[in-house]
């Protein structure tokens, strides 16, 4: 799910591809997936499911939210940071402030 970066990149700019362009339709097709993992959790609670049952669900979906989640930074790395270090400048490092702090964001 990674992309060369393009030259000319400004990521966060709308009018460019973002890293994960390539694999849209992937990532559409895996948020498909969690949204009815999600409407099996409401499903779970409203018919009074088994706790650990519901847990291990929720478990299974927060993984796969992570999955998607790290798969979108390896993305972002590959595209627009990679670009912005190739061009140096302050951009560069706004580009590295912005994926260290969805790092933590994502890690907390």
């Amino acid at each position: 799910m990674q992309q060369q970066s393009e030259s000319g990149c400004q990521c966060g700019d709308s009018s460019h591809s973002h890293g994960y362009i390539v694999a849209k339709d992937d990532y559409l097709k895996r948020l498909r997936r969690i949204e009815g993992q999600a409407r099996g959790l409401q499903r779970m609670v409203d018919e009074d499911a088994y706790c650990i049952d519901i847990l291990t669900q929720v478990s299974a979906m927060t993984k796969a939210l992570q999955s998607v989640s790290l798969g979108l930074l390896a993305d972002h790395m590959n595209h627009c940071v990679l670009d912005a270090a190739a061009k140096g400048g302050d951009d560069a490092q706004g580009k590295i402030d912005e994926a260290m702090a969805a790092i933590t964001r994502l890690v907390k």
